[in-house]
């Protein structure tokens, strides 16, 4: 028992004991692992703290609140062979590259979007007045290209395309006259949107190794 006193504490409680209380001591643990250190406090009884990592993240998953490209390939993929043409048989599609039908069903969608075209611009059937034929022409890309080619036994990178432009090209139609009324600005812009979807799922522009 040790007994103390403090020249201000004296008149108020003199000689009091006092218990002196032992708290353990902390030092520090410096390792070097690969090019960083790491400090540890450690115990002088030998036990470190536990340690807590910080919890891993899949660089892989999307942000919160935002679809993965999965998803979206696969809501694009349902939703347009729910409502896009498709082959009334449950056998093998018969348009296989090479044959005459593979043929037939391309040169099919090419021609309809070049007088498409021609019926956009006034060309084909002229009239003043908007009628059905430049109707038509503004939607032949939607009505007749893209059915023609998705038709085929495509490549799987052409068949996303053709999904996705199923469900784009009418958002574009149905938009833009509400801003330019000409049925020409519209079939421009989804002969545009084809062109940028083939370029984008089939790599048109990537440089090859």
């Amino acid at each position: 028992m040790f007994l103390i006193s403090s020249p201000w504490s004296s008149s108020l409680a003199p000689n009091l004991p006092v218990f002196p209380q032992f708290r353990p001591r902390r030092r520090f643990v410096f390792r070097a692992s690969g090019d960083a250190e790491s400090s540890t406090a450690v115990d002088d009884s030998g036990s470190s703290p536990p340690q807590i990592s910080p919890p891993s993240v899949d660089s892989s998953s999307s942000p919160a609140g935002f679809p993965s490209d999965k998803e979206i390939k696969k809501v694009v993929q349902k939703t347009a062979a729910t409502f896009a043409p498709r082959a009334s048989t449950a056998s093998k599609n018969p348009a296989v590259p090479g044959t005459t039908l593979y043929t037939v069903f391309e040169v099919q969608g090419y021609v309809s979007m070049l007088l498409g075209g021609a019926l956009s611009f006034n060309l084909l059937f002229p009239s003043d007045e908007p009628d059905i034929w430049r109707l038509m022409g503004m939607w032949s890309i939607w009505m007749f290209t893209i059915p023609s080619l998705r038709a085929r036994d495509c490549s799987k990178q052409e068949k996303e395309a053709l999904n996705y432009l199923f469900l784009l090209v009418p958002l574009i139609n149905v938009t833009i006259p509400f801003f330019v009324k000409s049925f020409a600005v519209v079939w421009s812009a989804d002969t545009v949107a084809f062109l940028l979807m083939y370029s984008w799922k089939l790599g048109w522009f990537q440089k090859s190794d």
